[in-house]
């Protein structure tokens, strides 16, 4: 019996009709061959909202202005150097080869498909992996700093899911190097006059007008200026959405904690399908939690896997000091049970194994929820110059924030939620099924499957925004200008009555709770619940749960200060009222998907030995959800294969 269908309706089955046909290393350059253009001086008449202002939103945003169109981009920070790209650690794939180890478009084609467990569509990832080896180039012309080796060639390491060396890196620090190098794109054009940037603005609502024709197309965007209070509205031929990811529904994630899921959320109200809302990511290597007190965690980047070895005592309540523990009483166990791949095995793998661990009584630190990541072998065998040179931030931020010396010391680390790979249902030219708008990177769903790769995020960024969008977009607005919008017209005042009459309610319920209070009890109910393992009976309580939350948030919670006027309260009380419907989404997701597959992991679903069960007859499609006011209606979108065997994942 599907208990899921007690929480949502079935809708019609859709498909992709942008996707090309053909052999698949000639789809993308067979469909960019035949898009329309648009002249020069026609670009100059036409207009794109960018909102996000990260890899993928800064790299767009300047090849759209370089190209001539006129752009409006937008962001919350006070500089778009602030988003969180810039957090991103470990490096960026491109499939060039450079180590001679066998590695190859098709080679990294297949690691994306088969680390996302079979949940992502052939056509999107080849295109991925084509262009990756086009992103290098453009940011070592920008400057970007990448390790090299001695004799000035670029560096490579590995990350976890792959047996070659593909991962271009600046120290620990890449996202941060590659955001700057965009920035500086983004700047030239803000200079120039092609870009307008707006920034400590956020979006709050998505203007949909429809043609003489009857066609709804996306047209404009309402923001509040978050240091005036001002509701503003912003009308262009086209809208982009580039806003990130959506982890921070559980509170205690490694976003930033600004970083959150309203923009696409109100695309998602307006009509835009959320595909696989279940799909968050579990990071390994994390600082573990150290109190109540916290309001975000600190990732290690997986980089960090290539030269640490994970261990935990043999015995469980083993609580010496771990220099006390000889070799003989060390599990480790990624290498026993993952021999192929050790410590490099994917992050959902290595995530649940560490939990294994410490759920059997052997975990380390406080509360026995940490494992080691040991570097003394390391720093035996290369020199501590040579780590030093390799992570030496990150060993640097480690002892920081622990007070621990990871140079003597092994780490203690603990899986936490980091990346989400459901995010708005794009098509192959990245258009959402709303007509006009399009959604870049992290928020959209379309690369990763269910489980991403690591040094995969920064790649798809930097491939939507620099060699992807910049097409799609212009064989959409070859087809514009479109009809002027007047601020007048009745779509637009909905939608800014709709934002003013939000931001009241929240002022005037005068309640009792804060909003963190609420944000910290939804966070550890999606974490009990919707984290590491999802249960059928776990989920339906979950459910309940968050609907009585919200019913009391929009009853009860306290929103101090002002409409017109900087108002933090106020920007956290109306995120996290759409986390609040996001995480009851992904909780209803979770329970109709009654399969394990990548990082969502159901306990009834499991192998002999606790590995993941798909079950490819059932649940071999994407997950696109349609916002209803009862209950949301599911549209699958069949995934099929064509050159790639499905196949039981394993890393052993």
């Amino acid at each position: 019996m599907n208990m899921a269908l007690d929480f949502h309706v079935v809708g019609d089955e859709i498909r992709d009709t942008a996707a090309p046909a053909g052999p698949i290393e000639k789809r993308w350059d067979e469909h960019r061959a035949h898009m329309n253009l648009v002249n020069p001086a026609n670009r100059r008449k036409l207009s794109v909202i960018m909102v996000g202002t990260g890899l993928a939103g800064a790299s767009a945003a300047a090849t759209l202005g370089e190209a001539g169109y006129h752009v409006k981009a937008f962001c919350y920070q006070d500089s778009p150097r602030r988003a969180h790209s810039i957090a991103a650690q470990g490096g960026i794939n491109a499939a060039k080869n450079y180590r001679n180890d066998g590695d190859s478009i098709y080679r990294l084609f297949y690691d994306t498909v088969k680390g996302g467990d079979f949940r992502a569509r052939e056509s999107n990832v080849y295109r991925l992996a084509q262009v990756s080896v086009n992103i290098i180039d453009q940011c070592v012309a920008q400057g970007v700093p990448f390790a090299r080796e001695y004799g000035g060639l670029l560096d490579n390491r590995s990350f976890g899911g792959v047996q070659v060396s593909r991962t271009f890196y600046a120290r620990g620090q890449t996202g941060q190097q590659l955001l700057i190098g965009a920035y500086q794109a983004l700047e030239r054009q803000i200079g120039l006059g092609t870009v307008e940037m707006n920034t400590r603005h956020e979006m709050l609502e998505l203007i949909m007008v429809p043609d003489a024709d009857g066609t709804e197309r996306a047209r404009g965007i309402i923001v509040r200026d978050m240091v005036t209070g001002d509701i503003e509205t912003h009308l262009a031929d086209a809208v982009v959405l580039a806003t990130g990811g959506y982890g921070n529904v559980f509170f205690l994630s490694t976003n930033a904690m600004g970083s959150n899921v309203t923009a696409t959320w109100r695309a998602h109200r307006k009509g835009a399908y959320f595909a696989n809302p279940c799909y968050t990511q579990i990071h390994p290597t994390c600082i573990p939690v150290s109190g109540d007190y916290q309001s975000k965690l600190t990732l290690m980047s997986e980089s960090l896997r290539n030269d640490g070895r994970i261990w935990v005592p043999k015995k469980a309540g083993d609580d010496r000091l771990p220099s006390d523990i000889p070799e003989d009483e060390r599990d480790y166990y990624l290498e026993r049970i993952y021999p192929a791949f050790g410590n490099l095995v994917p992050r959902d793998i290595a995530s649940r194994a560490a939990k294994y661990q410490c759920d059997a009584g052997k975990g380390v630190g406080p509360g026995g929820l940490g494992v080691f990541l040991d570097f003394a072998e390391a720093i035996e065998r290369l020199g501590r110059p040579a780590v030093e040179a390799k992570y030496g931030n990150l060993f640097d931020m480690y002892a920081r924030i622990t007070g621990e010396d990871p140079y003597t010391q092994p780490m203690r680390i603990y899986p936490a939620v980091h990346y989400t790979m459901g995010g708005l249902w794009v098509d192959y030219d990245l258009q959402s099924n709303l007509t006009g708008l399009f959604v870049a990177g992290e928020a959209n769903f379309s690369d990763h499957g269910a489980n991403r790769l690591g040094a995969s995020a920064l790649m798809q960024g930097l491939a939507d925004g620099y060699f992807v969008l910049p097409y799609t977009l212009a064989n959409y607005l070859s087809h514009a200008p479109y009809e002027k919008v007047p601020e007048d017209h009745p779509r637009v005042v909905e939608a800014q009555q709709a934002v003013e009459e939000r931001v009241q309610k929240l002022l005037s319920i005068n309640g009792t709770r804060t909003v963190d209070s609420f944000h910290k009890e939804l966070g550890q109910i999606m974490w009990d619940y919707c984290g590491m393992e999802r249960t059928e009976e776990g989920l339906i309580k979950a459910i309940q749960m968050i609907r009585d939350l919200k019913a009391e948030f929009w009853s009860n919670v306290k929103v101090t200060g002002e409409a017109e006027e900087f108002n933090q309260t106020l920007e956290r009380a109306n995120r996290v009222g759409d986390f609040f419907e996001l995480g009851e989404l992904m909780c209803i997701d979770a329970l109709n998907r009654r399969e394990s597959c990548g990082g969502h992991f159901r306990g009834e679903s499991q192998t002999e030995d606790g590995e993941a069960l798909r079950h490819d007859d059932e649940f071999a499609y994407v997950a696109a959800w349609e916002f209803a006011d009862s209950q949301p209606i599911l549209h699958k979108e069949p995934l099929e294969y064509e050159y790639v065997e499905m196949k039981a994942r394993s890393y052993k």
